[in-house]
């Protein structure tokens, strides 16, 4: 949308620059082209720098991303190093947490309820879990609403995530296996499709 509205303005103004030039009259297709290549050229531009912000500057892993707690128990910090006070204690190791920057060995993380700070990646694992949002949510044996339930999930029961489709996710939780519906969980983006 950005790089639409700036590649209007550019041309609106390039046209403009050429009509007062010329006494008004419209660019010759040599203006064209060398318009277009101007225009092409910023639009890349814009478009490969807003590309590079979605990738983190250390692991050049998507950002934000999906992690785990590998631990029982990891200090999240006010900022990256072992001298910024520890402002809270995640306790649940499994816990789905979203990436969202990076600074040398930490990553700062946020949980379901936007709370988070910065902690060490050797306390965060790339397996992916989730935690389910609803009570009651439906193990089904196959990824259809009609197949059999194999168990009942509360809310706030986190799930290791095995595989997600468009609509389902493939979970496990203390032996127990099943599909769930993607909605109703925690840890995984609607459009994002893994195995």
């Amino acid at each position: 949308m950005v790089a639409a509205n700036a590649m209007r303005h550019k041309r609106r103004k390039a046209k403009d620059n050429e009509n007062n030039a010329s006494g008004g009259q419209d660019m010759n297709s040599t203006g064209q082209v060398r318009l277009a290549s101007i225009v092409l050229g910023v639009a890349l531009a814009l478009a490969g720098s807003a590309l590079a912000l979605d990738r983190g500057p250390v692991t050049n892993l998507p950002l934000p991303r999906f992690v785990s707690l590998k631990t029982g128990e990891g200090n999240v910090r006010r900022g990256p190093s072992l001298t910024h006070r520890v402002d809270w204690i995640f306790t649940r190791r499994g816990m789905p947490l979203e990436v969202i920057g990076e600074y040398g060995h930490w990553r700062r993380v946020r949980d379901r309820d936007g709370m988070g700070g910065w902690v060490h990646y050797s306390l965060l694992s790339g397996s992916r879990s989730g935690l389910v949002e609803a009570d009651l949510v439906p193990l089904h044996a196959r990824a259809d609403a009609g197949a059999p339930v194999n168990a009942r999930l509360e809310a706030g029961v986190i799930v290791a995530i095995d595989r997600c489709t468009l609509d389902w996710c493939r979970v496990r939780v203390e032996g127990v296996k099943g599909w769930m519906v993607k909605q109703g969980l925690w840890g995984v983006r609607a459009q994002e499709v893994f195995d």
